[in-house]
């Protein structure tokens, strides 16, 4: 789903996104079948776990119904689903019962005013919270808390998030602020390090590094030495991980992109529906899979490299 209910800054600015926005319309994007289709021919080449993503995926209408499909895929191991969590109260129980194992919410603030300058002064802080409540309950564990970390602007948030989930078996993971699509005018110094954040962390509460759950796991994992639970750190920006990832995204429109900082992806909603066979569509997949070169995270670093001039799909559009 392209479109989403937040205006959060540093992925759909409200002064970019407005309400005569040309999004995709419904005939752009793909149907429900298309979709299962591409996940099966994913599924033979490997793929095991499943993430949708958007802009908003609670805005697609019957999205349980396509959960649902997506768990009876023979091989799918895991569905999980990333969301703001504002219609996610009223919509938990119901995509348990469809077959969604997991969730992760977006949630940058624990404080009233911060949260609604995150969130382009939409949705409610409450609201969110309630709804990562509802998750807990409905049993899509573990739930997971996605925190962007911008210097001077959410910093504060860092230790009541940290104290309100402590216990509760929901795991707060916090990412290096990126420069994902072009909109967020990103700034290397605006980007709060892991490990000085770790060392924050550290002397308040004790922490012992865990091992990665899965090969190519994005966050690495600490647990609480008094047993409260464990938290994450995502570090794109000073410890690139390019050479571990094993993702692939594909957008509402039928887009294949091989990394988040990707400035192009291969349409494979043409060929679709086109009438392609499906070892013509595998092989379209396949090509592009082993000419991957995607290393943006690594190049960013490098001497006249800032990667101001290079131009990526915005974040909404290609998935978190």
């Amino acid at each position: 789903m392209d479109r989403c209910n937040f205006r959060c800054p540093y992925c759909m600015p409200k002064d970019q996104y407005h309400e005569k926005f040309p999004f995709l319309h419904s005939d752009e994007r793909l149907s429900f079948p298309e979709i299962l289709r591409l996940t099966e021919l994913f599924v033979e080449l490997g793929v095991r776990k499943l993430r949708i993503t958007g802009g908003e995926p609670l805005l697609r209408p019957q999205l349980p119904e396509l959960i649902g499909e997506l768990s009876l895929i023979d091989r799918v191991e895991d569905i999980a689903l990333t969301t703001n969590g504002i219609l996610l109260g009223q919509q938990a129980a119901n995509l348990k019962a469809s077959g969604l194992d997991r969730v992760t919410v977006s949630f940058d603030a624990m404080d009233d005013a911060t949260f609604e300058k995150l969130s382009g002064g939409r949705g409610g802080r409450e609201r969110v919270l309630d709804g990562i409540a509802e998750a807990a309950e409905a049993g899509l564990t573990p739930v997971k808390i996605n925190v962007v970390l911008q210097r001077g602007i959410n910093e504060d948030s860092v230790f009541p998030l940290l104290e309100h989930f402590r216990g509760t078996g929901v795991v707060v993971r916090f990412i290096e602020y990126m420069d994902v699509g072009t909109m967020n005018h990103w700034r290397l110094e605006e980007t709060v390090p892991s490990k000085e954040l770790h060392e924050r962390i550290s002397e308040r509460w004790s922490l012992t590094p865990a091992d990665a759950n899965y090969h190519g796991e994005v966050a690495q994992r600490y647990v609480y030495d008094d047993g409260a639970g464990e938290i994450g750190f995502i570090s794109s920006v000073t410890e690139p991980f390019c050479r571990d990832c094993t993702r692939a995204r594909l957008s509402s429109d039928g887009k294949l992109f091989t990394c988040l900082f990707a400035n192009h992806g291969l349409d494979l909603k043409a060929p679709l529906r086109a009438g392609a066979s499906d070892d013509e569509l595998l092989g379209l997949i396949c090509e592009a899979w082993r000419n991957r070169a995607d290393r943006y995270s690594e190049t960013r670093a490098e001497p006249g490299e800032s990667g101001k001039d290079y131009k990526r799909i915005e974040m909404f559009y290609i998935g978190g």
